[in-house]
């Protein structure tokens, strides 16, 4: 499958390129050139296992952040059934930039929700690149809420560079909006799930990621700021992202270790989009494995374990 290739990935692309290109020869000229394939391809296969098995903290951000990753909505549609999208915050208007509504998970009923980017310019200007507004985190708590009111158990996805932090938003609480978040979804008395599935980005992440369990993708990111940005902050060069990136401990197996999250998805070799459909099959085995797990507990005892993870981050033993 050739994909849009990174820039660690150039051989990578090039090589696959080659091999479709002998493919097809192979298939007008009506020539036997299986050999030659089969070595390409054996080849192909050993430099992918070499490139991805040692990717760079920087790398795995390229990759969360790479065109053709899976977003929220493509997760829904493999994963679920029945899918019906809630709009609007009551209050201001609908934030295309996250997305809520009910769906079913192997005929389980579920409330869904999660950031959502766009494929190109039209589309990212419309979902605001996956920056979410006050408006569509007080839409979140406003279906959490009604997850709550129903005893539905809530599926996040978390897909975000950040908050969006433009003076509109800031206008209309953007700060309070996901405090107050934070706050109330540690009272939601249902099982809550969230996994970053792209970018985990800042507030704008954890605006809908105080849950129970929380997963990260193999090449997905979560960290309190983006790699330019640090760099940025401490260097004033943001080309010393990749230098950001390394001391920031944003991957998941940075983020396990630490306890900061409950698990790490793995992902196909090359990452969730070079074969979706199999990403998707392992994060529904976690989902649903997860699911049968916190819905066997008291309500009671779900909320004292989600406040005793979150505080219980940060300190030391």
């Amino acid at each position: 499958m050739t994909t849009i290739g990174l820039s660690f990935e150039k051989d990578i692309v090039e090589l696959e390129k080659k091999i479709n290109e002998l493919k097809h020869f192979s298939a007008s000229r009506k020539i036997d050139l299986s050999a030659e394939l089969k070595r390409l391809e054996e080849k192909l296969e050993q430099k992918k296992k070499a490139t991805y098995s040692n990717l760079t903290a920087w790398q795995k951000v390229q990759l969360a952040r790479h065109p053709k990753r899976p977003y929220t909505l493509d997760y829904i549609s493999m994963l679920m059934t029945d899918f019906l999208e809630l709009h609007g915050d009551r209050g201001f208007s609908d934030d295309k930039a996250l997305i809520c509504g009910l769906a079913k998970l192997d005929n389980q009923k579920v409330v869904v929700m999660g950031h959502q980017k766009g494929r190109d310019t039209k589309e990212n200007l419309k979902r605001n690149f996956g920056c979410a507004h006050p408006e569509g985190y007080r839409k979140a708590l406003r279906v959490m809420q009604l997850a709550d009111k129903f005893g539905l158990p809530i599926v996040i996805f978390i897909d975000t560079p950040g908050a969006y932090p433009g003076i509109g938003a800031e206008e209309r609480g953007q700060s309070q909006a996901i405090a107050y978040n934070l706050r109330e979804m540690m009272q939601i008395a249902t099982p809550i799930i969230a996994t970053v599935i792209g970018e985990g980005g800042s507030g704008g992440a954890l605006g809908i990621g105080v849950a129970d369990r929380v997963f990260v993708f193999e090449n997905s990111y979560y960290s309190v700021i983006s790699p330019e940005g640090c760099a940025a902050i401490l260097w004033k060069d943001g080309a010393r992202a990749p230098d950001a990136a390394a001391v920031l401990k944003l991957t998941g197996q940075d983020l396990i270790k630490m306890g900061i999250i409950d698990g790490v998805v793995p992902e196909p070799l090359g990452g969730a989009h070079r074969d979706p459909q199999a990403m998707a099959q392992n994060i529904k085995e976690v989902l649903l494995k997860n699911l049968k797990e916190l819905k066997a507990k008291e309500p009671e005892e779900l909320l004292k374990e989600r406040y005793n993870k979150f505080r219980s981050m940060g300190v030391c033993a």
